[in-house]
């Protein structure tokens, strides 16, 4: 069994594989689409079109680069967070607030400068009248919240003396 005894590698390898693991599940509930037609999907984020015609080794591969992003996004919400552990120790409005901001990071960062076939590019009325109008806005923002929850929850006591 896998010991780790440092507990900020712990709250990135658990707040990653959690969060992605179930974001991958949010994914395909908001899109009414299979696990694998996501994980397809974020493997078209590195190989394009071709992951859709793809099997195993494409999903594998989007499961791997799912749990990725989730460490990385893990360890850099403890870096932004190193300065201020009351913040980690406030987790839940600092993990919305993480929420939202990996939201607009994969939306209109990660997503364009990537070889997915999907993108969106921002366009602040188009912005205002999906987030008061589209479901699906609302849905793919609270999912990110969800996100940013799990991962600052697995922080929440990473620098904290010990008694």
């Amino acid at each position: 069994m896998l010991s780790v005894k440092n507990p900020a590698v712990t709250a990135i390898l658990l707040g990653g594989l959690i969060a992605g693991s179930v974001d991958i599940g949010a994914a395909s509930l908001i899109n009414m689409a299979s696990p694998l037609s996501v994980l397809r999907a974020i493997a078209s984020g590195l190989i394009g079109k071709a992951a859709h015609g793809g099997g195993l080794p494409v999903e594998l591969l989007g499961l791997l680069l799912q749990w990725a992003m989730g460490m990385l996004i893990a360890a850099l919400y403890l870096l932004a967070t190193a300065k201020l552990p009351v913040s980690r120790r406030n987790w839940i409005p600092t993990g919305v607030l993480a929420g939202v901001v990996i939201y607009f990071v994969m939306v209109y960062v990660v997503l364009p400068l990537s070889a997915a076939p999907f993108r969106q590019a921002f366009d602040l009325d188009a912005f205002i009248k999906n987030f008061a109008f589209d479901a699906d806005f609302g849905k793919n923002l609270c999912a990110m919240m969800l996100f940013g929850l799990i991962v600052a929850y697995c922080a929440k006591d990473v620098g904290r003396a010990r008694a």
